[in-house]
């Protein structure tokens, strides 16, 4: 097919990149492993860990997950937040030929319970703030290995008592909770230190990891997403990178700030895979909200690459200690999950000196595909183009490829693309063209150069904070309180996350108030899913068949904006 924005590549990028450069994702970790043995890998809370410590720990924890019975194919899910634990974890769990489930730790039971029985996963490794909603899934959850992870669990004997005793005794962040025949994290570490470990042959098309995503029932699945893939697209964006990474050729590691979640495939792949294999040291951020701790915690180190989200970025311009980053080297910024706003990205370069490329991508696609040039010193305010080895296509409602310049549904192809959806045979085959490319809902434009333009969603999805939350599920829930007749969810403009969710609701008892109606979805729904704002109304606008307009509700409230 016709890929005009080759010609239009920063020098030195390549057309295609080899997806087969390494057999598996415990190959690639393995080379940086043994090649950058003293380096420093990661960084948590001023204690730093070495490519040679990773590994050692990651071996221990496979051997133990081994002696438990779990067997190759099995699903283990992580449910952590930015914790040195999680890339062992990860580390460990693709050693033994496991498939990670990366699981949001701020989930509610509803939520965690449909993730666990969906995957069929056999094991979890949890951070104990987080143990008590795991708790409330009980019997349900069908998991024969629970790990429970302490947050000053590899800070060493002293900094760990006095992490852990703040964290449940001062700031109270660790309900209580009972998980019959849990073991702890350290627990698991110690003994397997002196278990054997079989080896495990892994194959690139085997399944290295389950990301959840939204659907257009409500229903979450998981994107099967293969070694093969997820390698792919580390080689796409190391080379995509080159370009900045030549800013500074003198130094001999890049640090990557890592405060966007290890369970978000943009920082699984964009930061600790490709931090991994490059040899570089990420800075674990587990609270990224807390901006004094953030800057405290980054203000240890020079930062050269920072990728990031628009809100967090907003954030740290207008925060009084944003001064004391040193970004005097800062060679990478890269905006994705949500649309950057000109704004930001014009006093993100005026502060650093660094512009924010801002990029484009989806858990299906592991998930780069697009990306402004990371050369580049403007805000195109587009998703820049198409990456290595990967096809975009704008397709109309019957399926044709549409020509420049004309809006429809924006298809990629290329070898990050999922093999499908866990379980799904239907649903996949109804995202993906008989040529193979995968639809993503998403309505674009692509110009003579190749630059594209997302310009509408095909779908209702709601983008929060790069979060994608879907009406239906939001609806779903409303409508099993008693006092509800119809729901419907919009997303409405939110100058914070670039969208909020906006809920009408029709009662069917008129004593439903607002408060009552909060605090039943705050028990079935993680905070992002949550509405920003409550309407109550007589009646919604439906079709002639009864299906509620959302398109029209949306419309209603620009018209309300605008007057």
């Amino acid at each position: 097919m016709d890929r005009p924005w080759l010609a239009h590549y920063p020098e030195g990028v390549p057309a295609e990149i080899d997806p087969g450069a390494y057999g598996s994702l415990p190959e690639l970790l393995q080379r940086s492993f043994d090649t950058h043995a003293e380096r420093d890998a990661f960084s948590f809370m001023g204690r730093r860990t070495t490519y040679a410590q990773w590994d050692r720990d990651a071996a221990a924890l496979a051997a133990w997950l081994q002696r438990q019975g779990l067997q190759p194919g099995e699903r283990i899910a992580l449910m952590m937040p930015n914790v040195p634990q999680y890339p062992i974890a990860v580390a460990a769990a693709l050693r033994c030929g496991l498939v990670v489930v990366n699981v949001n730790p701020l989930y509610t039971a509803r939520e965690l319970e449909h993730q666990l029985r969906d995957s069929g996963a056999s094991a979890i490794i949890i951070l104990e703030n987080f143990a008590h909603t795991l708790q409330q899934v009980g019997d349900r959850s069908g998991l024969r290995v629970v790990v429970v992870a302490g947050m000053g669990d590899m800070l060493g004997a002293l900094k760990g008592s006095l992490v852990h005793f703040v964290v449940r005794h001062v700031k109270h962040l660790v309900p209580r909770f009972e998980l019959p025949g849990h073991r702890r994290f350290t627990d698991a570490l110690a003994q397997g230190r002196s278990l054997p470990f079989t080896a495990v042959r892994t194959a690139p098309d085997d399944v290295a990891v389950l990301q959840y995503t939204g659907g257009t029932t409500g229903v979450s699945k998981g994107a099967a997403l293969t070694h093969r893939n997820l390698i792919a697209n580390v080689m796409q964006s190391m080379a995509w990178n080159q370009p900045a990474l030549r800013r500074h050729p003198e130094l001999a590691q890049v640090n990557t700030v890592c405060a966007l979640p290890l369970y978000h495939i943009f920082a699984f792949t964009v930061v600790m895979l490709l931090s991994a294999h490059q040899g570089g040291m990420m800075v674990l951020i587990p609270n990224p909200r807390d901006l004094k701790a953030t800057i405290a915690e980054l203000s240890r180190y020079e930062i050269h690459s920072f990728p990031a989200v628009n809100t967090l970025f907003n954030a740290l311009l207008h925060h009084p200690d944003f001064a004391r980053l040193n970004t005097s080297k800062l060679m990478l910024s890269l905006g994705g999950g949500m649309a950057v706003q000109e704004a930001v990205a014009r006093q993100w370069l005026e502060r650093t000196g660094c512009p924010i490329c801002e990029g484009y991508g989806l858990s299906e696609t592991s998930p780069s595909v697009c990306c402004n040039p990371t050369d580049t010193d403007h805000f195109s305010g587009t998703i820049g183009m198409p990456i290595p080895s990967t096809e975009m296509v704008v397709l109309d409602d019957a399926g044709q490829v549409l020509p420049p310049g004309q809006p429809g549904e924006v298809a990629v192809r290329g070898p990050q693309v999922m093999s499908g959806y866990w379980q799904r045979a239907e649903e996949t085959a109804r995202v993906f063209t008989p040529d193979g490319f995968f639809k993503t809902g998403d309505i674009g434009v692509i110009d003579a150069q190749g630059y594209v333009r997302i310009v509408d969603r095909k779908k209702d999805m709601i983008l929060v904070s790069g979060f994608n939350v879907y009406p239906n599920e939001i609806e779903d829930v409303a409508v099993s309180h008693p006092g509800v007749l119809e729901a419907a969810a919009v997303g409405v403009p939110d100058p914070d996350s670039g969208e909020s969710v906006l809920l009408f609701v029709v009662r069917s008892d008129p004593a439903l108030d607002e408060g009552a109606l909060r605090a039943f979805l705050s028990e079935r729904l993680t905070g992002y899913k949550r509405p920003r704002r409550i309407e109550f109304r007589d009646e919604l606008p439906k079709t002639s068949v009864g299906k509620i307009l959302r398109r029209s509700l949306r419309e209603q409230v620009v018209q309300r904006g605008a007057s």
